[in-house]
């Protein structure tokens, strides 16, 4: 079911597995670590880390919709291990039947010692090749401060459409955001894109 795993280099890009979820949960608990010592960095958090069975709950939800075809989740793995995840979600006010059931919001996270290899950049361009037929438009959010996600977004063909202020309090400081979006309606299957909640470093 679904699209073979292709292979990039060092690493194999290929679709999610219930068995993912162990590798997955320290990813993303890694994160808090993370956000302590950097506190720009470019997610998003719950204001505590999840528990183990909350965060099981979220795994086994998103598991369920990308086996509906609702939503879509691409995994890099390296030597057995997923290092990395981009979700592409859709409206949670219904499925594809409803009326912004066309639209996905693009969520990203890259293990923070793979990063800077091209991973992000090949999960991304992965997942867009594959939301095309499934989504016609496709959002995402990036921290204003953080111009190299930026940089990546509009080389994948990303275009600024709004500004959100204060999106984030995070110890007690507020960091804006950049609201980008990426119309694949009309672009060239496989090709690249034209002009144009969880969320995590791009690279």
């Amino acid at each position: 079911m679904g699209a073979p795993p292709q292979s990039r280099g060092p690493f194999v890009l290929r679709e999610l597995r219930w068995e993912d979820f162990p590798a997955r949960l320290e990813g993303y608990l890694a994160l808090y670590d993370e956000v302590k010592e950097d506190p720009e960095l470019g997610l998003h958090l719950l204001r505590r880390p999840p528990t183990v069975p909350e965060e099981a709950d979220w795994f086994a939800g998103l598991y369920r919709r990308v086996q509906a075809g609702e939503d879509l989740a691409v995994v890099a793995e390296v030597d057995g291990r997923a290092v990395g995840m981009v979700t592409i979600a859709r409206s949670r006010y219904g499925s594809r039947e409803s009326e912004t059931g066309h639209v996905g919001t693009l969520g990203i996270m890259v293990d923070r010692r793979y990063r800077s290899r091209g991973l992000g950049e090949a999960l991304m361009r992965r997942a867009l090749e594959l939301a095309r037929g499934q989504f016609e438009i496709v959002r995402l959010t990036v921290f204003t401060v953080n111009a190299r996600a930026r940089r990546l977004y509009e080389r994948l063909g990303f275009r600024l459409c709004g500004h959100l202020e204060a999106e984030v309090l995070r110890n007690g400081r507020y960091l804006d955001a950049e609201m980008m979006t990426l119309d694949l309606r009309g672009s060239a299957a496989g090709g690249p894109a034209g002009p144009g909640p969880r969320g995590g470093p791009a690279s």
